[in-house]
């Protein structure tokens, strides 16, 4: 298993297991519990985040090695992954920036939200990793945008 997206895939799904804990804490009327959890889910994603984008300006990202016949799927999938990803983050930073301005009230309305949009990008995540590297062998490791096109 190759280091760098072993370790990044590792970061994000710890950030999804601390905001159902954090998620549990707040259920629990926990706050400052919450708060601090929650700082750590983030931290966690921007860990993630900067080893992602360390590895695809410096290294390239690994394309899909799997059969030709489920390429199309894949690429469907990591294109699906992309957006979840993108729409979480920005849900992410909206949800905190709501919580550290204390507009509690608009928190609590999208924090439910974003957590269930950050558990399925956590999912695909992981599962397009296991594609990537577990099932089948990477295929060559190219920039980005052939990445995902499959070129």
């Amino acid at each position: 298993m190759p280091l760098l997206p072993t370790l990044s895939t590792s970061f994000i799904v710890i950030s999804a297991v601390l905001v159902a804990i954090g998620w549990w804490l707040i259920a629990k009327n926990k706050r400052k519990a919450h708060k601090g959890v929650m700082i750590a889910a983030a931290i966690s994603a921007l860990i993630f985040f900067i080893i992602y984008l360390s590895r695809t300006v410096f290294v390239g990202n690994t394309s899909f090695g799997g059969p030709d016949d489920i390429k199309i799927y894949y690429t469907i999938f990591l294109i699906f992954h992309i957006i979840l990803a993108t729409v979480g983050a920005v849900f992410g930073i909206v949800t905190l920036t709501l919580a550290f301005r204390r507009r509690i009230a608009k928190h609590r309305k999208i924090g439910p939200v974003t957590s269930i949009i950050w558990f399925f990008t956590a999912l695909t995540g992981v599962a397009v990793y296991s594609l990537l590297y577990i099932i089948y062998d990477g295929g060559t490791t190219t920039s980005m945008i052939k990445a995902i096109l499959g070129l």
